[in-house]
Formats: C-alpha cells, structure tokens, sequence
C-alpha cells in the first residue's frame, strides 16, 4: 500500500511539472504548417496484434474478435535511398522501450493513446529470460517502397523463411536503428540482446535477402554515412552504447556483406554523422557516469579523408578529435552528463549540430545525485532539469580559427547548489543568433535528424508534448495547490506532433515547415530523413499503438512513409 502511495505521489509531482512546463509555450508561436510544401504519405503501418487487457494473451487477428487492434510497429528507424527504391527498417514501441531500459519504469499503463505491459507483456510470460525493461519488444520489419509502382513490400518474411539462425536474429533485434547502402548492397541493424548488434544484408538490384551475422564487440549502431565513396557506420559499445563507441568501414560485398574496418576508437558511442571539409564529423552520446569532458555528448570529427587509401583506415583511429562538448554549454554538471548529440549537417560552410534530451532522464540522474524531500523541492527538480533541444553550428573546426555560434539556445539556464540546495539562474556565455532553445518550445526535445536538400538544410524534432497530456491525466488527483499556475490548456493542440524546420542559407534563421508531425499530430518525431533532389523521403516516429481506429476523430498510429515535395526555388 506504501509503494503505491508513493508511486502516486510520483506521479503527481510529475504532471506538476508537466503544468510548469507548459507555462512556458508560446500559444502565439503556433501558427499553421506552411502550405507551400506538399506532404504525400506513401505508406504506413498496420494493425498487427490484438489488445485484450494488460497481461492477458493476444487473441488472434486483426481483425480482432476479441479485444482491440494495436498497431506495433512505431518508427522508420532507419532509412535510405537507391534511384527509386526506398528501404527502411523499423522500431516497435521504442517509447516503451526507453521508459522501460532509460527510466526504469516497469509499472504497466494503458491510456486511449498506447499501452506499455514491460513485464506483463506475453513476450516475458512465454520467455521468462526476456528483460522486463523492453518486454514490449517486437521483431522490427524491412520494408522497400519503390517509387516507380508506388507499392512497398514487406521484406522482413524472406529473412525469418531464410534460416532459424536468421529468424532468431530477428526475433532478438531491438528495432532497425540504421540503414545504408554501397555497390548495390543495403545494409540495415539494430542493437540485440546480450549487449551485440545484428546486421541484415539485401541486392538491390534483385532485392533478394543475402544474409544476416552478429557482431558482438558492439553494442549499439546509430547511423550509416557514404563519403567518397565509402561506406561509415557510427557505433556503441556496451548495453546501448554507454561503454564508449567507434566508426567502421564497409569492407564487403555482395558474397560476403559484413566485413568492416575500425576506422575510429572513441571514448563515447558515435551517434549521427556527416561529411564536412574533407572529413566525417560525428555527434555523439555520453558514456556512462562520465567524469571527464571527452565522455560527454559531443561533436568529433575525423582525420582528412584524402590522407587514408583512400578514405579513413585503421590507422586512423586514434587521430579523431573532439571540437565540442555539452559542459560548453551547459551550466549544472549533472544535467550535462545527461546531454545527447542529435542530428548532424554541412551547411552553408558549417557544421550544424543539435542536442537530444530523453524526457524525465536528467530528472533521474539529478535525483539519484541530490535527493529531494519535499513535493516543493521535486517539482523544483524536475522543471529545472528539463532542456529543449539547442541548435548549433562551427566552421574552421580543430583549428586556432574555430569559431562556434549557438542559434537556438538560452543565455541562462537553472543550475542547483548542492551547498545551498537552490536552483538559480547561470550564464551559458553565449547569446543565440535566432531565438530560444527547441524553435522556442520547450517540449522539443530531440534534434533526430538533419539533411541538406534543394540548397536549404532540413531539420527535423521530436515534440514530446501529446505524451505529456497522459501525465497530466495521470496526476489528476494530487491534492496540493497547482503552483504553475496554469491548466493543461497551456499545452497548445495546435502544437502536438514532431517539428520540420528549414534553414534557407546559412545567413537567415530558420523558418517553419510544420509543427504537427507532417499533417498527423500523434507523429511525435521525424526520425529520418534522406534527400531525393530537391525533396525528401521522410520517416516518422508514432508510438500511439492503441489508435487504430480510422472512423474517429483521431489520426492512426504506427509509422509513416511521407514524401516532402519543396517548393520550387
């Protein structure tokens, strides 16, 4: 009975939060989408289980009999591009995930939106050694959409038909977190269980599976880059890349399509990467309990590509650099020690970069540092500890020249005083060029991608906004007075959804493409992006699992395929 007091006391402490957050948007800023691009969606996914009640087996279908239909598969986790085939791997119910492995939330929750079982899921029943932290884990799929017929097809069957060691694979890959191609060979993977990475392998040109393999010194993979004609893969190493990280080589072929040098040894996971001045850059994730700057989220960048064989070799491993790094930035220590490095792009001249906040993750480390007592204290924490995405760029990078500009940021941010056990306002040292941090909505929260297409540099967000409407329901019934002083209509509707914005020269801010997740507001983020001339194949993030229904009011879950056409410049 305790606990579940204090479970509730938790939850309540966190929609007021939620509530204080929310002050802080800007009902003015939301204004519509830009009409001048056009959304097309190719493709999405589909109801796939039946949902009967948490902890209960799934009846059969869909259609459902029994039960309601829930849409599994969530985002396009990975993505690229040959002529006019699009292949994409995706990730099942990563926000359950990450609640589930990030947060250590193991309670189970169901809402009209989605449903996370963790431990009650039929995954763990029928496979005990199954941790609970990811028991809503789904086998992710491959899918090609081929822009010629219009039609997407379903690869993932071809894999499991292939042989049980290739089944097993699949059945055991947490999402298709990456995606790439060279010589006609695509190549997609995600982390595993058991702290290793699983990697699929298809012909383009027949489209036929060629194979799959384990690589076991790697933990997690993040992104696939060609530059000058080879192929880079940025990875982690240990349980989600919290060991440290590297960058491999593409080494294969058709008949052997897994081989790979180790072209970079890093002290952090590698997370997005780009080419730039003759070099790969490379946001990159924290390493655990980091203690020094170099293991902090950051940006890297490579030895000249023209010095190697071409191209990066083992023996530039070593001769990576680190330019940037979130204590540059962020004033209270623990809370850096939570930063993410997000997406990554040459622009302009520049190297632009953005940050990646996991929701309530800094909340976490900071109370496991300095815990708080009282209702005021934790709300207190958990306002102060929560960032919106800041936007960046640098030229002349590892050079005496180098010269770094903060575009969408804060001048200040809440640092805590463990001596005094306040929060007060600290100078970054720096003054953004356009405006504040997330685009100016603090419920941006990742920067999950960037892409330069048509001369104008895309960038595109997960808002986390819609979801915090189910902690403000959650916490409903918490009894001491709101102190933020609003309701939760502070949060705008017209809002909700994953942000594109676009930077149209390197001189000019940027401006709004759409602010509600390309035309379906429960896209909470676009996740990937890859340029088709002067238009993008966008791919988007939509864990709502539980909205099926397209005879209501709401839009469907599940992925989206979307097609962005520009307009003409």
């Amino acid at each position: 009975m305790r606990a579940r007091r204090i479970l509730r006391r938790a939850t309540a402490v966190l929609a007021l939060a939620v509530l204080a957050l929310a002050a802080a948007v800007n009902p003015a800023a939301a204004a519509g989408d830009d009409d001048s691009y056009w959304f097309q969606l190719l493709a999405k996914a589909q109801a796939d289980e039946c949902f009967n009640g948490i902890g209960l087996p799934y009846p059969a279908g869909p259609p459902c009999a029994e039960g309601q239909p829930k849409v599994n598969q969530a985002y396009v986790w990975g993505l690229t591009r040959i002529g006019s085939h699009v292949w994409f791997g995706t990730g099942a119910q990563p926000n359950c995930l990450t609640s589930g492995a990030t947060l250590d939330v193991l309670k189970p929750t169901v809402n009209d939106n989605y449903v996370c079982e963790y431990g009650e899921s039929q995954t763990v029943k029928n496979d005990p050694t199954w941790p609970a932290e990811i028991g809503d884990q789904r086998p992710p799929e491959v899918w090609l959409y081929d822009a010629r017929t219009q039609r997407s097809v379903n690869k993932s069957r071809e894999i499991s038909a292939r042989s049980a060691a290739d089944a097993e694979r699949l059945r055991t890959t947490i999402g298709l977190r990456a995606a790439g191609n060279l010589d006609g060979v695509v190549l997609l993977g995600g982390p595993a269980l058991n702290d290793s990475m699983n990697l699929f392998a298809f012909d383009n040109r027949t489209r036929r599976f060629l194979g799959s393999a384990t690589l076991t010194a790697y933990g997690n993979i993040r992104t696939f880059l060609q530059a000058e004609g080879g192929l880079y893969l940025g990875v982690g190493v240990g349980t989600n890349g919290i060991s440290g990280g590297a960058v491999l080589r593409w080494t294969g072929s058709r008949r052997a399509p897994f081989t790979f040098d180790q072209v970079a040894t890093l002290p952090v996971q590698a997370a997005d990467l780009t080419y730039h001045d003759g070099r790969i850059a490379t946001t990159s994730w924290p390493a655990e309990q980091p203690t020094t700057v170099d293991r902090l989220a950051g940006v890297w960048i490579s030895p000249v590509l023209a010095d190697g064989a071409p191209g990066l070799t083992t023996e530039d491993a070593t001769g990576w650099k680190q330019v940037w790094h979130a204590r540059l930035y962020e004033t209270d220590r623990v809370v850096a020690a939570t930063y993410g490095g997000g997406g990554v792009a040459s622009f302009g001249g520049y190297l632009y970069w953005g940050t990646m906040h996991v929701p309530m993750k800094a909340t976490k480390v900071h109370q496991s540092v300095y815990p708080q007592t009282t209702d005021e204290a934790k709300v207190n924490q958990v306002v102060n500890t929560q960032r919106g995405i800041s936007i960046w760029r640098g030229k002349d990078l590892g050079l005496p020249t180098q010269q770094i500009d903060l575009l969408y940021g804060e001048t200040e941010l809440p640092t805590y005083d463990p001596a005094t056990a306040t929060w007060s306002k600290v100078s970054t040292g720096r003054t953004p060029l356009y405006g504040k941090s997330g685009f100016g909505y603090p419920f941006n929260n990742y920067t999950w991608r960037m892409a330069v297409a048509g001369g104008r540099l895309y960038v595109g967000t997960m808002d986390w906004s819609y979801i915090a409407q189910d902690l403000l329901a959650q916490g409903s019934g918490f009894t001491t007075a709101d102190r933020s002083g609003v309701g939760a209509s502070a949060i705008d509707p017209a809002a909700f959804g994953g942000d594109l914005w676009m930077f149209p020269s390197a001189s000019e801010p940027a401006q709004q493409v759409s602010i509600t997740g390309l035309g379906n507001y429960l896209n909470y983020g676009i996740r990937n992006m890859v340029p088709d001339g002067d238009d993008l194949y966008v791919g988007m993030a939509n864990p709502m699992n539980l909205r099926t229904d397209p005879t209501d009011d709401v839009p469907e879950g599940g992925w989206e395929l979307i097609k962005l056409t520009a307009p003409s410049s």
